[in-house]
Parts: C-alpha cells; sequence; structure tokens
C-alpha cells in the first residue's frame, strides 16, 4: 500500500501557502491584486504582472480550512442566500471575516475582479464585488455551444476553429483586447504580446505533462496515486498556469507518478473496484475518497481536474489573444454541455476501467442528467449525489458517504 503523500503533493501545497504571504507583502506595498472566476482569461494578467486569485481555488482554501458556514453566514447577514451557488459566493462572504478567522489572514482587498458572465448567478456574484470601495469589475460574454465534432478532445489543440466556431471566439477576441486596454488604463501597464506568447506556449508544456500523466494512470493497474494527491498536484500548479514553476510541478509529478509505477505502487493492494468521481471536489472531507478502500477495495481513481487538464487546455495559434480566446470559450462546454461533455466523460470512464461513478450534482451544474445517462447507456453504474461541493452543511445533508457505501454494495460488484 502506498501511504506516503506524493512529493509533487507537499511541495505544491507548500507552494501556494508561501505565494499567498507574497501577495499579501506585495498588496501591502500597493501592488493591484485580480480576483478572478475559472472562465476568466488568466494568461492576460501574468504576461502583464498583475498578480490574481481564482474564485474556485480560494473557496477550496474556505472550505478546506472549514470556514465555509462562517463564511456563507456573513452573506445572510448582508441579505444574501446562502443556499445557492455556495462555491462561487463563498469567498464573497469570507471577505468580511475577521482577519484572525479568515484562512491565512484573508484575501486582500483585490482591485479589479474579472468572471464570464456564465448562468443566471455568477456575473451577480462578480458584480457585488465591484461595489466594495477598492474593486471594479470586468465582465465577459458566455456564448452558446455550437453543435461539436465528435472526438473533439483530438482536434481542439489546433482545429479550435472548427470545435467552437469562429463567430464566438471572434467575440471573445474583442472582448479580451477591451480587457487588456481597461487593464492598461488602470494599471499604467502595457501587455508585451510576446511575453503573452511565452505565457501561452508554457501553458500548453504545462498541459502535455499532464497529457502523459493522465495516460499513464488510465492504463496503470492498481492504482498507484490518491486522487487526494492528485488534485492539489494538477490544481495549484494549474492557478499558475503559464509559469515556469507550474510546468516544473507538472513535470514533477509526472516523474513521480512513473517511479511509483515502475514500483509497482498501490493506493491500495486489495483494488477491487474503481472509481470515477464527476464533478467539483469535496474540499472540506479529502478523506472521504479513500474511505471505502479497506471495506470494499473500492479506490477513487479519476477526477476531472487532471482529465481536463490533459484535454482541455492546450492551444496552438499564431495569435496570442486569439488562441487564449480559444482556451477560455468553450471550456464550460467541455465539462457541461452535451454531447461535448458526456462523450468525454465516456471516453474517460472507459479508458480508466472504472466500475461505478460518483456524479456530484451542484444546483449550477447544466446537463448532468444527460452524463448520467451517457455512462450508464455503456453498463456503467452511476450514483447521482445532489449537493454542493463547497458547504459541508449540504454535503452532510445529502448524506455523501452513507450513500455511496449503499450503492457499492447494491450496484457495483466487486472484480474477481
Amino acid at each position: 500500500m502506498t501511504d506516503g503523500r506524493l512529493d509533487s503533493a507537499v511541495a505544491a501545497t507548500a507552494y501556494q501557502r508561501e505565494w499567498f504571504q507574497g501577495l499579501r507583502e506585495a498588496t501591502a506595498g500597493g501592488a493591484p491584486l485580480a480576483f478572478v472566476n475559472a472562465d476568466a482569461p488568466h494568461e492576460i494578467l501574468r504576461a502583464m504582472g498583475i498578480p490574481y486569485v481564482v474564485n474556485q481555488w480560494w473557496a477550496s482554501v474556505i472550505a478546506a480550512k472549514r470556514m465555509g458556514p462562517a463564511s456563507l453566514a456573513r452573506l445572510v447577514a448582508a441579505g444574501l442566500p446562502d443556499d445557492s451557488r455556495q462555491y462561487d459566493a463563498l469567498a464573497l462572504g469570507a471577505q468580511d471575516l475577521p482577519s484572525e478567522e479568515a484562512p491565512w489572514g484573508g484575501l486582500p482587498e483585490p482591485s479589479f475582479a474579472i468572471a464570464e458572465r456564465g448562468g443566471d448567478v455568477t456575473h451577480k456574484i462578480f458584480e457585488l464585488w465591484g461595489r466594495r470601495p477598492a474593486t471594479d469589475t470586468y465582465l465577459l460574454s458566455r456564448t452558446a455551444a455550437d453543435p461539436a465534432p465528435a472526438g473533439w478532445w483530438a482536434d481542439v489543440e489546433h482545429r479550435w476553429e472548427d470545435v467552437f466556431g469562429a463567430d464566438r471566439i471572434d467575440l471573445l477576441t474583442a472582448e479580451i483586447h477591451g480587457l487588456i486596454g481597461w487593464l492598461e488604463e488602470r494599471t499604467g501597464r502595457v501587455l508585451d504580446h510576446d511575453r503573452l506568447a511565452e505565457v501561452m506556449a508554457l501553458g500548453n508544456e504545462q498541459a502535455a505533462w499532464n497529457r502523459r500523466t493522465r495516460d499513464m494512470l488510465a492504463a496503470a493497474r492498481p492504482a498507484p496515486v490518491a486522487v487526494t494527491d492528485s488534485i492539489p498536484s494538477v490544481m495549484v500548479p494549474q492557478w499558475h498556469r503559464g509559469s515556469a514553476w507550474a510546468v516544473s510541478a507538472a513535470r514533477r509529478l509526472h516523474d513521480e507518478v512513473a517511479e511509483r509505477i515502475e514500483r509497482g505502487d498501490a493506493v491500495h493492494p486489495d483494488e477491487r473496484r474503481r472509481l470515477m468521481w464527476i464533478g467539483r471536489g469535496l474540499w472540506s472531507d479529502l478523506e472521504m475518497y479513500r474511505s471505502f478502500q479497506e471495506e470494499f477495495g473500492a479506490v477513487f481513481v479519476w477526477s476531472m481536474y487532471l482529465a481536463i487538464a490533459a484535454d482541455g487546455y492546450a492551444r496552438y495559434g499564431e495569435d496570442p489573444v486569439r488562441t487564449l480566446a480559444a482556451r477560455f470559450v468553450g471550456l464550460t462546454d467541455l465539462l457541461y454541455v452535451p454531447p461535448m461533455s458526456s462523450s468525454w466523460y465516456v471516453k474517460e470512464a472507459l479508458a480508466h476501467g472504472v466500475d461505478g461513478v460518483v456524479h456530484l450534482v451542484a444546483d449550477d451544474t447544466p446537463g448532468a442528467s444527460f452524463i448520467t445517462a451517457a455512462l450508464e447507456e455503456r453498463g456503467i453504474p452511476v450514483l447521482e449525489i445532489r449537493a454542493n461541493n463547497a458547504d459541508s452543511r449540504s454535503t452532510q445533508n445529502a448524506r455523501v458517504g452513507e450513500r455511496i457505501a449503499g450503492f457499492l454494495r447494491t450496484r457495483v460488484p466487486a472484480r474477481g
């Protein structure tokens, strides 16, 4: 059995804490800070030397530090709901926590808040950020998915015009140029397009390492790495995408996984059931993922974080701004819009040889039933759990552990 954590996971976790303290010192000295949603084109900020914090990353830290309920209570005190889109709204509530209660002393007040107008709520949350005295908000359009070619993952790196459609990319390219001008006006900094091209190239290199790692793990039997380790090993570098450190971290994960496979390491030596977790990470209870190993021989071998890092981010093109637009224009489609999403999850489930799927469905998760149906049609049993990953009250009410145990007993037979 592999009890020791991945060095890459330990290093990534340590790096993010150290980086955050450096961020606090920089902003105390007057540096601007951007607070961005995962669907915003971060690479512009990196190329302009503007530090940024990603909403979903910060929400995961808040949840992991068990400050979710207190942060949601702050939303209620401000007259806002605490039972919808908690993952998106958690950071807004945490911003009003006393610094001695907030994770790592709290997020410095951002100068900029940037997001896509996805759904009915996300842009409203970011508009509320813009009502804070120190923060301006910039919103990008969310466009609808065109019918996509089958097997998009083989084409999206180079033939992204065919996958997403030129009209959608035209619009987002123009809006990113607008964002660049908006930032230049407020910071006095000028985007260097050659620097942006370097950032894009580093992001592609990082994605290439992630793809090699994903492919190794898909083929490995038994699983050599716990998802509780692969998640931070992938996601901390993902939020630093386009940096030399992120590329180095992705390669380190790859090399460490290769070494474990070579040694024959196993998360659990008696692996009898391989499981896939669809949905966002259960940040407030990551140990849950390993709690079914002893009784059921059940090992979670897949989460979307490494898989989308492998298939979803690499884009190659001559114009870095247009190529960046192609990176973000359909990212939500790949994860949530059928048949792009459903076909991809089936592909990943088959490649990893999973015996069952736990599908966490939040109130803002579109197309979930199509994903479940596509997997069931291929003979892969699915347990749908409706709860918000960042709200421990929600996951407790959903009895996540109890229901997964029942699912394993009744629908996921052990391998001989």
